[in-house]
């Protein structure tokens, strides 16, 4: 078993040198001569392990995760203890695992064990091809918070001053509808209607206008986007052609997200991400918030949410993560009016789509949220369902199956409202008080700082603590002063 492939059925193969081993691995490692500014390697496949001693050596202030095409190298795990270890029979899918183990922001790099490739072929270059999707998707995610990571900290110390009434919620037994706002949502408004008396409507912010204007008012809109342009969504939610629902409608946003400041009116569901210095703020302020994890795209995020709002069926309309023909979005959409208003003879709105639905495929945003939706879509298997036809992301996910009827809404009794304790000022004072106190003498200083200096100073490394407590205390003094004022 020395070095030698493992898998039931494969030729004896050897994965490593029969004399030198190490040296053979330090020289691989030697070679392809990892960057320095990479935090994590993706180990594909190393054997019996020798690659992870290499890459100590070559880049001591580096992590490894390895992922194992064959569950027999169990035994050899020994020897690299503390690295995270992914293997066939792991209950995690590849991407749940390595979103697990490398955090958010990192940078990450593949490393393929060559050898391994001959051996196991095909399930080799699966998990290559699944470390590329997380590192793509980890990329485009660190690119963002490098944009808009002081825009995120901003909108979380505005939106505790907004805060008047938030929501407890008991999980929901009837089905949950979640929309998104692709074209396909215009084919699936009439089924929604059809049974909006005993379903539950979640909405992303980005297909209100849509679902308005067919006649579906939602019960809840979930709200995730740092940027300014997501006000232009969300506005529709005072602009309601309908009458008002019973219950009323409620608001479920990110901290972090870009909010009208009318939204001061609806009962919130303040979302947090998870993150430590998110977590020590709310606590602080003793606001109850639901975890969905940061996704990238809004869609992703409303359907972890109806995970925890409910216990029943999911359907999910208006997800198509892809680009068909102009059509970008369904109609009406938030940023119409964008196009029509520069409309002339030259430049028709047609042309216009036509150019935009270019710049979306170019881009590749849809690509990568397509591929993190498929490789869930396994276990969601039952419980997950397409809503007015098939697209592209979910075409192995079965149709629309009858809606369970279960009487007339009665959504009510399954949220509390309760009003948020204190001052708008004092909660903004209450909850930088809190961060800067911990940055500036706590066992969590360390953990508060490497999370913060990249929203804070994206292209800085060495961002002392006491930088970022005089950069919290100048973001959140300008609330202060606002709701003082």
């Amino acid at each position: 078993m020395n070095g030698t492939g493992l898998s039931g059925g494969q030729p004896a193969v050897r994965l490593h040198s029969r004399y030198r081993p190490e040296v053979e691995a330090d020289r691989y490692i030697e070679a392809l001569n990892p960057g320095h500014d990479i935090d994590y390697f993706i180990l594909v496949e190393p054997g019996m392990g020798y690659l992870v001693d290499a890459l100590r050596k070559h880049r001591p202030g580096s992590k490894a995760v390895v992922l194992h095409a064959d569950t027999a190298f169990r035994e050899f795990q020994g020897r690299y203890p503390g690295v995270p270890t992914w293997y066939p029979d792991s209950e995690n899918t590849v991407q749940e695992f390595l979103e697990g183990e490398i955090p958010e922001g990192a940078s990450a790099r593949i490393i393929e064990w060559r050898p391994s490739l001959s051996v196991y072929g095909e399930l080799c270059l699966e998990l290559v091809r699944e470390s590329a999707a997380f590192i793509k998707r980890a990329d485009a995610s660190r690119r963002t918070v490098e944009a808009f990571g002081k825009r995120w900290l901003r909108n979380f110390f505005r939106n505790l001053t907004l805060l008047h009434t938030v929501l407890l919620y008991r999980p929901l037994d009837v089905p949950i509808v979640v929309t998104g706002s692709g074209p396909s949502l215009e084919a699936a408004l009439p089924e929604i209607l059809a049974a909006r008396n005993w379903v539950f409507v979640l909405a992303s912010s980005s297909s209100l206008p849509s679902l308005v204007a067919g006649g579906v008012v939602p019960d809840m809109v979930i709200g995730t986007d740092g940027g300014g342009w997501a006000l232009m969504h969300l506005h529709a939610c005072f602009r309601l052609g309908a009458p008002p629902p019973s219950p009323p409608l409620k608001l479920a946003c990110a901290l972090s997200a870009a909010i009208p400041s009318r939204c001061s009116e609806l009962p919130i569901l303040p979302i947090g991400d998870g993150s430590l210095w998110q977590t020590m703020a709310l606590n602080a302020l003793g606001i109850p918030s639901v975890l969905v994890p940061q996704r990238g795209t809004v869609t992703a995020s409303a359907l972890e949410l109806a995970f925890s709002l409910g216990t029943g069926c999911v359907f999910l309309a208006g997800m198509d993560l892809s680009v068909g023909d102009i059509r970008t979005h369904a109609r009406p959409y938030g940023f119409d009016h964008l196009f029509f208003g520069k409309a002339s003879r030259l430049r028709p709105v047609y042309s216009q789509a036509f150019a935009r639905s270019g710049d979306i495929r170019a881009g590749g945003s849809h690509d990568v949220y397509a591929a993190w939706f498929k490789s869930r879509l396994g276990s969601w298997q039952g419980r997950v369902f397409s809503l007015g036809g098939k697209h592209g992301v979910f075409e192995n996910v079965p149709s629309l199956v009858p809606f369970a009827k279960k009487g007339k809404r009665g959504h009510g009794e399954h949220f509390k409202k309760l009003p948020a304790e204190g001052l708008p000022a004092e909660r903004c004072g209450r909850a930088v008080g809190t961060l800067t106190s911990a940055l500036k003498g706590s066992k969590h200083s360390a953990a508060l700082v490497g999370e913060l200096a990249p929203l804070l100073y994206p292209s800085r490394s060495g961002v002392s603590a006491e930088e970022l407590a005089v950069a919290l205390q100048g973001i959140a003094g300008r609330y202060l002063g606002e709701c003082r004022g």
